[in-house]
């Protein structure tokens, strides 16, 4: 569970992963809901979405959310995903020709953050994926000045991809939380992974405990 510090510790949450499909959406759900519960007024952003046919269904379905949650939060879908791309792929391959603004992002944050008290920012598959030759998700953490909460997975192989992804985190000296989602082999966790994360690290968090 978050503790009551974090409640406050930074304006900006970005969602991240040790990769895709390991519930970036589901966690940016649970804690819109969350803070909303905590009476704090939530907003959403996700500077890139890719496999965008019609229009973003991630961004769609939080903007949607957060509407309910937050009357003051008068945007649309394009303030909300400013990059929009058709093939599902990292953000460097499905933009093909168009250049990603960093600056153009800090400025989307700095108006979204005004009509909030918690900005969570949902990133795109895990913390290596590029957005430019030599600019990664990780870097957008930073650039965001954000406080980074990682989804790692219960299935067999997370130990590692949740230890490399906390070493890559400290690497830039990115403040984190860490939470597990517990949906794949959750039959087997208790046995096959979660001693070993019960002996290194002195707390652990569940995403579905939020």
């Amino acid at each position: 569970m978050l503790k009551q510090k974090d409640y406050y510790k930074n304006k900006t949450i970005f969602v991240t992963a040790t990769n895709t499909d390991v519930g970036k959406t589901y966690a940016s759900e649970k804690l819109l809901r969350h803070f909303a519960k905590l009476g704090l007024k939530v907003g959403y952003f996700k500077p890139c979405e890719t496999g965008v046919v019609d229009s973003p269904l991630d961004g769609t379905k939080m903007l949607n959310l957060v509407k309910q949650l937050n009357k003051d939060f008068e945007v649309t879908i394009n303030d909300i995903v400013p990059y929009q791309f058709k093939l599902p792929a990292a953000p460097y391959v499905s933009k093909g020709n168009t250049t990603i603004d960093i600056e153009f992002l800090k400025q989307k944050q700095k108006q979204l953050q005004e009509m909030c008290d918690v900005l969570i920012i949902e990133g795109a598959g895990g913390l290596m994926v590029p957005i430019e030759k030599d600019i990664f998700i990780i870097d957008l953490i930073k650039e965001f000045q954000a406080q980074a909460f990682l989804i790692t997975p219960s299935k067999l192989g997370c130990i590692n991809d949740t230890l490399l992804s906390i070493q890559a985190l400290e690497a830039k000296n990115i403040d984190f939380e860490f939470f597990i989602n517990l949906y794949e082999d959750k039959d087997s966790f208790d046995e096959v992974s979660l001693p070993f994360l019960k002996e290194y690290f002195s707390e652990i968090n569940y995403l579905n405990d939020l």
